[in-house]
């Protein structure tokens, strides 16, 4: 799975649980709510005050080490 900034957080942990650790990194701790897990990669770093390219570098290097 190749993950972009329009990927979907619930997509994401569906295909890999573990990558939660990258959204918890960012203080999103609310993964189990609807609503966020139909947020895009995009949506949620906003709301986070953080560098959305980052987290997707993050978590694309975490599941190509797999």
């Amino acid at each position: 799975m190749k993950i972009t900034k329009e990927s979907i957080i619930g997509d994401i942990l569906d295909y890999d649980r573990e990558t939660a650790q990258f959204f918890f990194e960012i203080g999103m701790h609310c993964l189990g709510c609807p609503a966020s897990r139909g947020e895009s990669i995009e949506q949620a770093c906003a709301v986070h005050n953080t560098d959305a390219d980052k987290l997707v570098e993050k978590i694309n290097a975490f599941l190509a080490s797999k």
